[in-house]
């Protein structure tokens, strides 16, 4: 089986599992980064979850850029700031994640990775806490909470054969 065959039926599992999670986006995200060779499942985990501790580290980056917006006011600076914690969080425990992954420790990993996915939603739910707020990452929090839900997928797929 190719690598876009094991990706586009691997994605398709993955997104009928899960209804947060868009075919469309997991195949791109990961057709874009298997550079063409012939991969199996266990690659495919490497790649989603190197590509979510990409994702987090671009997004505290564009936390710290828009803490310097003079537009937000003093409840979207705190948030921003929470985030920028859960973010900077999630890093280290999605590192962990890749190394549980590869020493076959799925169940470990399964945790890791479902602790980060967490930094998408308590970030948007801070922004929540005040009427009318709305956050400015709402776009970054949906593209982390899909690459975990990608990396998850798999695993869990890979712990049950």
């Amino acid at each position: 089986m190719g690598s876009n065959d094991l990706i586009q039926l691997s994605c398709k599992k993955a997104s009928q599992g899960d209804p947060n999670l868009s075919y469309k986006f997991c195949v791109s995200s990961l057709e874009a980064n298997s550079k063409g060779h012939s991969l199996d499942l266990q690659e495919l985990v490497v790649i989603s979850l190197n590509l979510t501790i990409a994702n987090a580290t671009n997004i505290n980056s564009t936390i710290s850029r828009l803490l310097k917006d003079k537009a937000f006011d003093k409840f979207a600076k705190e948030c921003l700031r929470d985030c920028s914690e859960l973010y900077a969080d999630a890093i280290p425990t999605l590192q962990e994640a890749l190394c549980a992954f590869q020493s076959k420790d799925f169940a470990k990993a399964n945790i890791e990775v479902s602790s980060a996915m967490d930094a998408s939603s308590t970030c948007e739910d801070g922004f929540k806490e005040k009427k009318g707020e709305v956050s400015p990452l709402r776009k970054e929090n949906d593209v982390f909470f899909q690459l975990n839900a990608i990396s998850l997928s798999f695993i869990n797929t890979l712990a049950s054969k």
